[in-house]
């Protein structure tokens, strides 16, 4: 049999257990329910507003597998039997997160088709693009994070924590800039210039994937330590 058909049927299996499913779900009834409401209060459908309803289910779909993926594998003892094969961890775990974000970027290009059919005609292959850079970010950061905690809930605690305290110094600090990880390439802010505005997206997107590739590594790094896992 195929290493890679085993590697990545093992991984749908580890993804799709537990309450992946009722992720998968709720992002979509909240993107649902975004949509609606401001269809609602009367405000017209633009690429702007539909990136803007899609970003917080999108990190939705992320979050579990990418939190509690190391605390699943401890409780079944699979961690026990990818440290007793030198390398496998990392194949299983880089294999694991490529899948992952397969599934989040699937998701996005199905919602965004629903919202192209129902409410407004989006683009839904660049819409799920845009929307990945976020989502490898925080994927990468909460995996990270997993790595550091070993635990699911500790892990969902952080990024709650740094979820509240970015929601309150971005109007102070990084709003529109190249470090707002919430930046909707959409809309163009009445006092910048289109011009720099590209330059400020560009630089965004640049930031948020080198941030996802070294936060993935440092998680890896972690991984070296057995000792702490078993």
């Amino acid at each position: 049999m195929n290493p890679l058909f085993t590697i990545s049927s093992f991984n749908l299996k580890i993804i799709f257990g537990g309450r992946f499913l009722w992720f998968l779900l709720t992002s979509f009834l909240l993107f649902a329910y975004f949509v609606c409401s401001s269809l609602w209060r009367g405000e017209l459908p633009t690429d702007e507003m539909m990136y803007s309803h899609l970003f917080f289910p999108s990190l939705l779909l992320v979050f579990y597998p990418a939190t509690f993926g190391i605390q699943n594998d401890a409780d079944t003892r699979i961690l026990e039997i990818l440290f007793g094969i030198p390398g496998y961890m990392f194949k299983v775990w880089l294999s694991r997160l490529l899948l992952i974000y397969l599934l989040v970027f699937v998701m996005l290009v199905i919602n965004s088709a629903v919202a192209y059919i129902l409410v407004y005609p989006v683009s839904p292959l660049v819409m799920a693009y845009h929307l990945m850079y976020p989502v490898l970010f925080m994927g990468s950061l909460a995996f990270y994070f997993s790595t550091l905690t070993r635990n699911g809930n500790a892990t969902a605690l952080l990024i709650i924590i740094l979820g509240i305290a970015i929601i309150f110094l971005r109007d102070s600090f990084f709003r529109d800039t190249m470090w707002d990880i919430s930046l909707n390439p959409y809309r163009l802010p009445e006092n910048i210039h289109p011009v720099i505005w590209e330059s400020t997206v560009l630089k965004n997107r640049l930031f948020l994937s080198i941030g996802a590739v070294v936060l993935t590594l440092l998680a890896l790094l972690n991984l070296q330590k057995r000792e702490k896992f078993i």
